[in-house]
């Protein structure tokens, strides 16, 4: 059961509701550039403007459409070190993302009927997909109409940090250090902070905010490699295509039955490595496909890529020639070698009390994922990974619990006050 709400909303809420209705999806396919997609300037300038009607010093957006910024630290507090965020503009492309119109609704327990995807089809949840929802009834819910994903991921973050500037300027004598800030471009298609210059940047340590319920907390993430396969077949009129013709889509067939079908992430969990085919497209002369490796362990990783190399070989092997060739790029390691430095452990306890003070049990999580975090923190910033109260992220079952939102804003209240002191 579900009923739409129409009461005021508090700031976090009315800022992430704005920014979920500027379309600002990364492109895969034009990930040469940055940003990958035109859009995602849209959603920089609105975070630009805020930032100057808000009284941020030093706002920049550059060329490749990430916007950085100050915060001045609260009297006493301006010689300790500068705390960093990042949390990103872009929202995943794996579906639909423009247009995208939010909507608050109650939940009143059973199901919630979000509306229709563009199939037709009816879009809800219930305790069966998030038994998170047991705890949620009587609470608002912010979705889209069915017909996209909402953009949580990673919009309601960069509401929150906005909302907590707010309150610092509304409240000048909050405690807190300098804050450095960012909102990076194309996160979901692994490039995220990787231009993010952090000596103009600025920050000693920090942290991203990308994660999911209220408390969740991670240090450690999966190592990522993109694997693109290409394949290059001769086209023959078929009615004298006898030993000649080679199709290249059907190499590409033969190449991914050689990946292990047990280790696709719809069978998979937890600490689970997986292949991912994320992009299969082509004919008969030429064909390509995109594949994401993903294990948390760097040993295991090495395997999966040595497996992909072997299945081409083997395949080019039965062609007589080198019909398949591969691309292997690294796109980030594991955080945990860097986060679980005794230097950084404080990273871990602030963030934990923190949380404590706005009543809310820290959990760890290893994430199935990354983070712009990883990035960082393998560039020499330490940068664990905070709740960013998102469920369902990357399609159209996404929500975020109004309460959840707001209650992470007093969480970086709490945490940006405990730095406000030296770091114990």
């Amino acid at each position: 059961m579900t009923q739409q709400t129409t009461k005021p909303v508090s700031d976090v809420v009315a800022r992430f509701i704005r920014y979920c209705s500027i379309p600002s999806q990364s492109d895969p396919f034009n990930a040469q550039q940055v940003p990958s997609s035109q859009s995602q300037f849209n959603m920089a300038r609105q975070i630009q403007q805020e930032l100057i009607e808000l009284g941020a010093q030093d706002v920049t957006l550059d060329e490749h459409a990430y916007v950085t910024a100050f915060w001045p630290a609260s009297a006493g507090a301006e010689d300790l070190p500068v705390l960093g965020f990042c949390t990103h503009i872009d929202t995943a492309w794996q579906s639909y993302g423009d247009e995208v119109h939010p909507q608050i609704k109650q939940y009143e327990g059973g199901k919630l009927i979000i509306g229709t995807d563009r199939h037709g089809r009816e879009v809800y949840v219930d305790e069966t997909t998030n038994p998170q929802l047991k705890h949620m009834v009587g609470w608002d819910l912010i979705t889209s109409d069915g017909t996209s994903l909402l953009g949580g991921d990673d919009k309601a973050a960069d509401a929150m940090i906005m909302s907590l500037l707010y309150r610092l300027k509304q409240d000048p004598e909050l405690p807190h250090p300098r804050l450095a800030l960012s909102f990076v471009p194309d996160e979901e298609i692994g490039h995220g902070a990787s231009l993010l210059n952090l000596n103009k940047f600025g920050a000693t340590f920090g942290y991203t905010i990308d994660g999911g319920p209220l408390g969740e907390f991670c240090y450690e993430t999966f190592n990522a490699a993109e694997v693109t396969v290409q394949a290059k077949g001769l086209s023959v009129h078929t009615g004298t295509a006898k030993g000649a013709l080679i199709n290249a889509s059907e190499a590409l067939m033969k190449f991914n039955a050689l990946l292990p079908a047990q280790e696709r992430p719809e069978y998979t969990e937890g600490r689970d490595g997986f292949y991912y085919l994320s992009y299969i497209n082509g004919n008969c002369e030429e064909a390509k496909a995109g594949y994401i490796l993903r294990d948390h362990s760097k040993e295991i990783m090495n395997k999966r890529k040595q497996t992909c190399i072997d299945a081409a070989a083997f395949v080019n092997k039965q062609y007589g020639s080198e019909v398949i060739t591969l691309d292997i790029q690294d796109q980030y390691f594991n955080m945990a070698d860097v986060i679980l430095k005794p230097e950084n452990k404080h990273l871990i306890e602030n963030a934990r009390r923190a949380y404590k003070e706005v009543g809310v049990d820290m959990f760890y999580t290893a994430m199935r994922g990354g983070t712009d975090g990883a990035q960082l923190s393998y560039r020499g910033f330490a940068a664990p990974n905070l709740s960013a109260c998102y469920y369902n992220g990357h399609g159209v079952r996404e929500f975020v619990p109004v309460p959840e939102l707001e209650t992470m804003v007093d969480m970086l209240q709490h945490l940006v006050a405990i730095y406000a002191k030296p770091v114990e």
